[in-house]
């Protein structure tokens, strides 16, 4: 099946088509999922004729409407595996990271978030056969956490077997210049940095690296620190649902993987088990599809236990954090 070109849908000329490119409504299916209020806005259009625009693609799509189950299997088949490279993750995460999904990671100071983003930041520009997906990395930093001399140390500690003919193992510097941040100072601006993903996702489809992995570290940091208090937590609610939201279509349209990092607060009242929980509530949880639960153990050792996934059973994996990146105990 052939690519639909959005000049294609009645009421889209080259002049209109060019501002949606512009504004990262690059496919038909973008346009069919889009909302009209940001469709006008990002078109220089009315309302009445964005919706019918909508209308229109919805109907060249094939968007809206019910599917069979066997349709959504098919869906399925264009599901990608990003691997850790550190087997008993991999494995708890039934191959690796999916694409079309949102996989959170939430933990305490140290447990690990961080370290497996910054390795997952290189292992997706390696090609599909040695478990990476081939593609760039964009990485939304809100709490100053990135670090290149880090992702130096992994390039040069990875351990890949099995080479594919004629592929030659990136240096540090080309895996450091595939990775594009962005330091997000509010959540206004950490949310409008999903809008500026989409343009720069576009450029780097075209030089032939198109994004394969949005990194989000951390999440909620920014909206917990400016929504402080009681009063203020249906707004914040608000908002990081529709953050969330952006970011899960921003990835299903790129098949591309979303990993986000979650801080923790204790729950004092608790008497039995484990007193951390995540921040963001039941809106995080929804939203994301895969959330692991990352802890420190004895020796160095961490534990990540897959708490909530549409189609894998609970478990743990044990990993350790070393200088060369993560690797297994």
């Amino acid at each position: 099946m052939t690519a639909l070109d959005i000049e294609e849908i009645p009421g889209v000329g080259p002049a209109t088509a060019d501002r949606l490119r512009d504004a990262g409504y690059i496919t038909v299916e973008s346009i069919a999922t889009a909302t009209p209020v940001d469709l006008a806005e990002a078109a220089e259009l009315g309302e009445s004729t964005t919706k019918k625009i909508i209308k229109a693609a919805r109907e060249m799509a094939d968007i809206g409407g019910f599917k069979t189950g066997t349709d959504i299997l098919a869906r399925r088949q264009d599901v990608l595996k990003l691997k850790t490279l550190v087997p008993e993750i991999d494995e708890l995460f039934g191959g690796g990271l999916e694409t079309q999904a949102i996989t959170e990671l939430y933990g305490e100071f140290g447990s690990g978030k961080s370290q497996i983003a910054h390795q997952l930041a290189i292992n997706c520009q390696l090609p599909r056969e040695l478990g990476g997906l081939g593609g760039s990395c964009l990485y939304i930093d809100t709490e100053n956490t990135f670090r290149p001399e880090r992702i130096e140390q992994m390039a040069e500690g990875l351990e890949l077997a099995d080479l594919p003919e004629g592929y030659i193992i990136p240096t540090p510097e080309e895996f450091l210049a595939n990775i594009h941040v962005a330091r997000a100072h509010s959540s206004d601006h950490q949310m409008l940095l999903i809008d500026a993903a989409r343009e720069l996702s576009n450029e780097l489809t075209a030089s032939g690296l198109p994004v394969k992995l949005v990194i989000i570290d951390s999440l909620t940091s920014l909206f917990r620190s400016e929504y402080a208090g009681r009063g203020t937590l249906a707004g914040r609610q608000q908002k990081l649902n529709r953050h969330m939201h952006d970011l899960f279509k921003l990835v299903d349209d790129l098949n591309a993987v979303a990993l986000v990092t979650n801080q923790v607060m204790s729950n004092p009242g608790l008497l039995f088990g484990d007193p951390t929980k995540p921040i963001g509530g039941n809106i995080v949880g929804h939203t994301a599809t895969y959330r692991v639960y990352l802890r420190k153990s004895k020796a160095g050792k961490r534990i990540a236990r897959l708490v909530d996934s549409p189609n894998l059973p609970e478990g743990e994996a044990t990993f350790m954090v070393e200088t060369a990146g993560i690797k297994a105990c």
